[in-house]
């Protein structure tokens, strides 16, 4: 892969989060693949196989009218990429608008699907 295709599966990935649909989260992920977006808690909350993570995602929707993303590959090694960007969240409620700094660490497959994902995340303070 190069950083065109891993930008690709970025917007990609963006607007499967915000569909909310499994058939297009799905189409992102491997059947096998494995999907750590909460690095600082154990290994059984980590979702592995696609209809896990479909699962995952669909049990935790959210409006995508409340966040908006943007990612971009940083490195790219062959089927391996790095990737960072910021999630920002509007004021709902009583939560005041957040913003998530991200880094990825992603494994692709020969079909450009994601086999290993790798989230880690620090909250900006504002």
């Amino acid at each position: 892969m190069d950083r065109d295709d891993v930008q690709r599966w970025l917007d990609a990935y963006i607007d499967a989060w915000a569909s909310n649909e499994a058939e297009v989260i799905g189409a992102l992920f491997t059947e096998d693949a494995v999907y750590s977006y909460r690095p600082w808690e154990s290994d059984d909350m980590t979702p592995q196989g696609r209809e896990a993570i479909v699962a995952a995602w669909l049990e935790q929707a959210i409006d995508p009218d409340i966040w908006e993303a943007q990612y971009q590959p940083y490195l790219v090694d062959g089927n391996k990429a790095v990737a960072v960007g910021w999630t920002r969240y509007r004021p709902i409620g009583g939560n005041p608008e957040r913003t998530f700094h991200n880094a990825y660490l992603l494994e692709f497959d020969e079909e450009q699907r994601c086999s290993s994902f790798h989230e880690y995340w620090v909250l900006e303070k504002g």
